[in-house]
């Protein structure tokens, strides 16, 4: 959920701007499917821990989930400085351990019956067709129903974290949503990531120069990854025994 304080910074940037960075989306879209590409074997690597020495998984998933946290902030930082060469390393250590703290839904995916590789595939496919449709949709977007789609997505954004902070905490002591609280949650995220993706397309070019790429591809892939996890928690709460 970090790309919350991304979208925030997005849309104060944004505001009473014309297009600043045309050709942005295209020069970041290589390095958000590096970063895939890159997440895509954390996860694997972190399957292979939870297979082959499930005790280790947990004290290096919390050593991973926080280092996540620090390395988004001081990679983004960095990245929006123009640094390039020093960013990219960064962001892809990010997204590799981002794989690697995803693999644990993952490896829930593959045991639950009725989701398995077939759900994880679904998943993905979703976020591809997500992603064309977005793009029609948010590249022609008025500046006032952009602006306006943005605002609305930006306040249920707040509301959707608190909401999943909670359930997280919840979680850590012991106490579980309900299957159809989880269903509904999920379900609000994948509806929610969607027009998040719709408004990267309006807002990103309008927030970036063609040369910020790298902080450009970061906001699109967290729009991506959250939707996929969002997507493989409906499927894995919809067949909960």
């Amino acid at each position: 959920m970090s790309n919350t304080s991304n979208f925030r910074q997005a849309l104060k940037d944004a505001r009473n701007q014309s297009v600043i960075g045309p050709n942005v989306i295209p020069k970041a879209l290589p390095y958000v499917g590096g970063g895939l590409v890159l997440t895509a074997i954390g996860t694997y690597g972190g399957l292979m821990v939870i297979q082959n020495n499930p005790g280790l998984f947990m004290p290096t998933f919390w050593v991973a989930l926080i280092a996540e946290l620090v390395l988004f902030f001081v990679a983004r930082g960095v990245a929006e400085k123009g640094n390039n060469a020093t960013a990219l390393p960064l962001l892809a250590t990010y997204s590799l351990l981002s794989g690697y703290t995803l693999s644990g839904l993952v490896f829930v995916a593959l045991g639950t019956q009725g989701v398995g590789i077939e759900g994880i595939a679904i998943a993905a496919l979703g976020c591809g067709v997500t992603f064309v449709v977005a793009r029609q949709i948010g590249s022609n977007l008025s500046d006032q129903d952009g602006l306006a789609l943005t605002q609305t997505i930006q306040l249920a954004l707040i509301a959707f974290l608190v909401v999943i902070v909670a359930q997280f905490a919840l979680a850590f002591f012991g106490v579980y949503t309900p299957t159809w609280l989880e269903i509904a949650i999920s379900g609000f995220g994948v509806f929610l990531f969607a027009g998040v993706a719709v408004v990267d397309f309006y807002i990103l070019p309008r927030s970036y120069r063609d040369e910020q790429y790298l902080p450009a591809a970061l906001s699109m892939y967290l729009t991506y990854i959250n939707l996929f996890i969002f997507i493989l928690r409906l499927l894995i709460s919809l067949n909960r025994d």
